[in-house]
């Protein structure tokens, strides 16, 4: 069976897409730990981001950077990555927006309409 973000990728399930290309999508987790929390997976499902083929692994990272920078100029505050790999077996990288009162493993509760106005803010655009 596909994982969460395989049918999200497919648009089997629906997201809050920031970006896509033809090797990575993301989209604001549902569980954010921080306003702007985004995930950025791979397209080819593939559980640890170690056992990535290298052009997908450096297509991923190179959407890390590229949406890190712009989430700082967007929001004026400091990126952070997280790769934990435990909770869904599909690579990925967690970019959160630094903020003082962030604690990990605490999420927010946001209304979708919270979600569609970070969404717009933080969709990136070449």
């Amino acid at each position: 069976m596909p994982s969460i973000f395989t049918q999200i990728i497919n648009g089997d399930i629906p997201s809050y897409k920031i970006y896509e290309d033809d090797k990575t999508y993301a989209f604001l987790d549902i569980h954010p730990e921080t306003k702007g929390h985004t995930l950025v997976v791979p397209k080819q499902e593939v559980d640890k981001i170690y056992d990535l083929p290298d052009e997908d692994y450096q297509a991923l990272m190179a959407t890390v950077k590229k949406l890190s920078r712009h989430m700082e100029q967007t929001l004026g505050r400091r990126t952070l990555w997280k790769v934990i790999g435990t909770d869904v077996p599909h690579a990925h990288v967690h970019l959160l927006p630094y903020d003082e009162t962030w604690e990990h493993g605490r999420t927010l509760d946001l209304t979708p309409d919270e979600f569609e106005q970070i969404q717009s803010q933080l969709e990136y655009r070449d």
